[in-house]
């Protein structure tokens, strides 16, 4: 009798341990805005690694560049088909991926990583604050000139909810002294998008010495602008931290003066990690910002190591 209590003890405690470890075996799906740039890699490094942790794969794709916003919306309906446990997303389009979860009846957990979306279901979002970040690189920014401020803005994707918050917070650091951007244009997060702009504004708007980018990729392909042209006397301020404008920033004697820093591997880490809290049935705040600073001359050895 005691020798049938033991064996029917321990298939209990096998049988506990196997629903632990399966409870804990999710399925998580990733769809971020690209993986074909630094920042959204860095993101994907810090996915990697909570998945690591945690034991378990993670899907994560993304579109081939940041304005396809139709094969973002191919691949989450192909991956919400699968109906996983919890998805994590930084939208290019809040509509258009709000439209593909609420289309495809999903009843699971949706974490925002990055790009907030106003999607009355979701869990939680894990990203800057957009607008407190532009506004403290616009606040940087127009210290250089002060009053004498001539301001371009660069911003990123048309309708791109993170792309407007930039935008208001760049434009909010202006106003803050009483001017207005020059001229605002879209360079698409990229730098070739930003080499044109800044070729057309170096024509149109001679007199501009504050040029505020969307992304340090955008922030680059202006300052080759500049740089072709012979321009002098513009400031650029990027953002993201990205390690090729930290290294243009540690170098100086360019135009490139600062980035806004993000912590994109603590966004991506963070954000799977609220999602397994969320799975886990506990509480989970839905605002969760990861915080910036501002890399210039100044303080840039300590990001270069």
């Amino acid at each position: 009798m005691k020798k049938l209590l033991s064996i029917l003890l321990s298939l209990m405690l096998v049988v506990s341990l196997y629903s632990a470890v399966f409870a804990e075996d999710y399925t998580i799906v990733v769809n971020l805005k690209t993986l074909s740039s630094e920042y959204w890699q860095v993101v994907k490094g810090g996915i990697d690694k909570a998945a690591a942790e945690l034991g378990f794969a993670i899907d994560v794709q993304g579109p081939a560049a940041e304005t396809e916003i139709a094969e973002q919306v191919a691949q989450l309906e192909t991956q919400l088909a699968q109906n996983p446990d919890a998805i994590v997303i930084a939208p290019l389009d809040q509509d258009a991926v709000i439209g593909s979860i609420t289309g495809a009846n999903y009843q699971g957990i949706v974490v925002f990583c990055d790009t907030d979306a106003n999607y009355a279901a979701k869990t939680a979002f894990v990203g800057t604050s957009n607008e407190l970040a532009a506004f403290s690189g616009g606040e940087y920014g127009v210290k250089i000139n002060g009053a004498n401020t001539k301001a371009l803005i660069i911003y990123g994707q048309e309708g791109d909810n993170t792309s407007n918050l930039r935008r208001a917070g760049y434009r909010r650091a202006l106003e803050a002294i009483g001017l207005q951007p020059v001229a605002e244009l879209s360079g698409n997060n990229t730098t070739d998008g930003g080499l044109k702009v800044m070729e057309d504004q170096l024509i149109a708007n001679p007199d501009i010495n504050l040029v505020l980018c969307h992304n340090d990729d955008t922030a680059v392909g202006a300052l080759t602008a500049i740089e072709a042209a012979g321009a002098t006397g513009i400031s650029i301020i990027g953002f993201n931290g990205d390690a090729f404008a930290v290294e243009i920033i540690a170098k100086g004697g360019s135009s490139l003066v600062g980035t806004i820093a993000q912590q994109p591997e603590l966004m991506g880490y963070q954000s799977i990690m609220a999602a397994v809290a969320a799975l886990r049935g506990e509480d989970v705040p839905v605002e969760q910002p990861v915080d910036t600073v501002v890399i210039d001359a100044s303080n840039v050895a300590q990001f270069i190591n």
